[in-house]
């Protein structure tokens, strides 16, 4: 049941009303004929609504609906006036009363009344009970994130969290496409983390020509030669006390993910050649491309690393989804690629911004800052202009913005027969002989493709 408070000088009409909500066995109602006793009222109990009667002597209406405006009580009130009584009214719901009712009161518009504000009462607590949504201002370790430009409201969540993952030493994996700024985010949250002081090392794995070299690149390497063992650290230890951070992820092979996974769990490795076991304290951060938390995402990777690496994701918004953001990242380009070329250009036009809106952005913020870059040079003036912006932006191709930007990820051809085979034989509920029927291969050519980077048939 609801409660009830109802207050009126009048006891004729408090009694019909109790008799009345009673019988709907909906309300328990408390009846006050006292105005003076309310404020102490209000300040010991909970009320569900408010009946409440404006014209009465010593304490009005009026004066306890700005009581509860300034203890900031959120029960909504319904007033009741007299006929003729419209300037009490409007009063009344300039005060805060969510709707009024004349006297004599039609019980049917009582409880319609009644029932919205209710409701209304529900939506303020469920309101008041969510969580204030976190702001920029409130970061911690403001200039770790002010690199970082965006007002958007899923950033700025997005620094929060990365702020909470930054007092730990645990794994944390970036989703974000090509141009989002997935290194930028990375160094900043080694910035805001103890390990601040401590290198930051950094490697993209699809920058490097072969996946031969990532062993040595990542764990170092040790070379007998005329009967002595040279060794060259990898950035393991270039990283000793900071953090290392991996891009491009999915470009690493099983193996070496086998071989990763050890190291973030127990802090042990070896080089290439060796078998000497070493140890290493670095902070790992990876970062992908492709949304790994998605099961599709699954072939190709080491399950036990990719369910470690789960646990603390951080997905980057693409910018085209962020509009808003790009007044303010333009504005902070402008200014910085002004200085960088020696200009005195200190803005951008509205029409500019317009044009930038409407642009579609494949490679998100960097795209953004080459475009700034380039307009920087063209500007004659000290404010950019659409003019100056270049021309596959102000002119992109007709139904540009209408189509889907295809992602295009560089994969090896091995690894996409290796995947294709994989879904064929998950499609055939794990028959590899139907698969190879489907795929007009053999078993044996199928369990060949399997073989490579030593992937489970079972997978």
């Amino acid at each position: 049941m609801k409660t009830i408070l109802i207050i009126d000088d009048d006891a004729a009409v408090t009694n019909y009303l109790l008799v009345f909500l009673t019988q709907t066995e909906r309300f328990d109602s408390v009846i006050v004929n006292d105005s003076r006793k309310v404020p102490e009222l209000l300040a010991r109990e909970h009320f569900d609504v408010v009946l409440l009667d404006m014209d009465m002597p010593e304490v009005s209406g009026a004066d306890i609906l700005k009581l509860m405006r300034e203890r900031g009580i959120q029960t909504p009130v319904v007033v009741l006036t007299g006929v003729g009584s419209v300037d009490l009214a409007v009063r009344a719901m300039k005060l805060g009363a969510f709707d009024y009712l004349t006297k004599p009161v039609d019980d049917e518009h009582l409880l319609e009344v009644l029932d919205l504000a209710l409701q209304q009462g529900a939506l303020h607590r469920t309101l008041n009970e969510l969580p204030a949504a976190p702001k920029r201002e409130d970061l911690t370790h403001g200039a770790a994130w002010e690199g970082l430009i965006s007002q958007d409201a899923r950033v700025i969540r997005l620094l929060h969290e990365a702020e909470k993952m930054a007092s730990g030493d645990m794994t944390v994996l970036i989703i974000g496409e090509n141009g989002c700024g997935r290194e930028k985010l990375a160094r900043a949250i080694h910035e805001a983390s103890p390990r601040r002081g401590a290198p930051f090392a950094a490697l993209d794995a699809a920058a490097v020509n072969s996946r031969d070299e990532l062993p040595a690149m990542l764990f170092g390497r040790a070379r007998v030669w005329r009967g002595t063992t040279k060794e060259r650290p990898g950035l393991l230890e270039g990283a000793a006390g900071g953090t290392l951070f991996i891009d491009s992820l999915e470009q690493l092979g099983i193996p070496l993910q086998i071989r990763l996974k050890r190291v973030i769990h127990t802090g042990e490795f070896y080089r290439e050649h060796s078998t000497r076991v070493l140890t290493a304290d670095v902070r790992f951060i990876v970062a992908s491309t492709r949304d790994l938390t998605l099961p599709e995402c699954e072939l190709g990777f080491s399950k036990d690393l990719l369910y470690h690496l789960r646990v603390n994701t951080l997905r980057i918004p693409p910018l085209r989804e962020r509009i808003d953001d790009i007044p303010a990242l333009s504005e902070y380009l402008v200014r910085r690629e002004a200085a960088r070329a020696g200009k005195n250009i200190r803005a951008i036009s509205s029409e500019a911004l317009d044009v930038l809106r409407r642009y579609h952005f494949p490679q998100n913020d960097a795209e953004l800052a080459l475009i700034i870059a380039s307009a920087i040079i063209r500007e004659p003036s000290s404010v950019i202009t659409a003019a100056a912006l270049p021309a596959c932006v102000r002119e992109p191709p007709a139904g540009a913005a209408d189509r889907v930007i295809e992602h295009f990820e560089p994969r090896r051809l091995i690894d996409m027969e290796r995947d294709y085979v994989a879904r064929m034989i998950r499609h055939c509920g794990g028959d590899r002989e139907k698969a190879a029927a489907e795929l007009g291969i053999s078993l044996a050519q199928i369990d060949s493709m399997l073989a490579r980077e030593h992937v489970d048939k079972a997978d």
